[in-house]
């Protein structure tokens, strides 16, 4: 009984990110609205893109900017809304943006694991790739992805729900993620840690070894070539990739896996902002900016579209 007193004393929290000067938050809203727009803009266009490519690279590709579009509006109607004052968020809203942020956050790195294994399969089994990374693979990797993600999600939040909060309801964050939250209760909160930990380990240490074991055989394939022009443009197909993951799997881990003595607001703020709003924005531009197919298309279409304006 004492833990449901206490968990119906917090009927809101306070998301408390950024400053509370008028003219920067006016300067963050704008900017932050800017590249809400530029990715919701970005990967509608990958989306549309990858519907003319047939690679099961362009499967992954397509889905990936499926979950930036989710992942960024999860957090950033919410932050827009920071900036004009409204701060408060409902016990259950909060809740519900933590299972989506855990949800969409691990499928991600699901997905990108997926795509690495891909280039694997493209690079060092060349011969068998279409047998390989066949329609049925991929939709069971995506099917995986989702049911590893869901998993995730559902065994990090369900737990927390049975924690009281008391008195303390100010989140020195812009959304309602794990580490900010739960450090807000008054109750044990270990099992809770112990969990994310085992479960968030488990995730990033097994797509870890996938990248790793996907990446040695790559490198260790396009060493053997002998062209100087063959191994630029092989690697070029990985250089992508390799870019995203990079952007998006250590901020994100550094966010959720560095200890409570490292914890720093600014810190945590900026690697907030860099994996749930820049990298969403940014994998779209670094993939048609690496990749001669979706650039080609990209100017296909846009070629047809004015065709067809100059027609009518």
């Amino acid at each position: 009984m004492e833990t449901e007193n206490q968990n119906t004393t917090i009927t809101s929290f306070v998301l408390w990110g950024f400053s509370n000067n008028l003219p920067v938050n006016l300067f963050f809203f704008f900017m932050f609205l800017f590249i809400y727009l530029l990715t919701l803009l970005a990967n509608i266009v990958i989306m549309i893109v990858t519907n003319f490519l047939s690679s099961p690279m362009y499967f992954f590709l397509a889905h990936l900017a499926f979950l930036d579009i989710c992942f960024s509006s999860v957090t950033v109607p919410k932050l827009l809304e920071i900036f004009t004052k409204q701060q408060a968020i409902s016990y259950s809203a909060c809740f519900v943006q933590m299972f989506f942020i855990l949800l969409t956050g691990s499928n991600e790195i699901c997905i990108l694991t997926a795509m690495a294994y891909d280039r694997y399969a493209a690079i060092c089994k060349p011969l068998h790739y279409v047998q390989i990374m066949n329609k049925a693979c991929c939709r069971w990797l995506m099917g995986a992805a989702w049911v590893v993600a869901f998993s995730y999600a559902s065994i990090n939040t369900f737990p927390a729900l049975k924690l009281g909060f008391c008195q303390a309801n100010f989140i020195r964050d812009f959304s309602c993620e794990f580490p900010s939250l739960i450090a807000l209760s008054c109750t044990d909160t270990f099992f809770n840690w112990t969990l994310l930990l085992i479960t968030c380990g488990t995730i990033a240490i097994s797509s870890l070894i996938i990248i790793l074991f996907s990446y040695i055989h790559i490198i260790s394939t396009i060493l053997k070539l002998n062209s100087t022009e063959a191994k630029r443009k092989t690697f070029s197909t990985c250089s992508a990739h390799l870019i995203v993951l990079t952007l998006y799997y250590f901020t994100g881990l550094f966010r959720y896996m560095r200890p409570n003595s490292a914890s720093s607001i600014i810190v945590d703020e900026i690697f907030s902002v860099q994996y749930s709003l820049s990298t969403p924005m940014l994998n779209p531009l670094i993939y048609s900016l690496k990749n001669k197919e979706v650039k080609d298309t990209i100017k296909k279409l846009m070629g047809y579209k004015s065709l067809i304006f100059r027609t009518v």
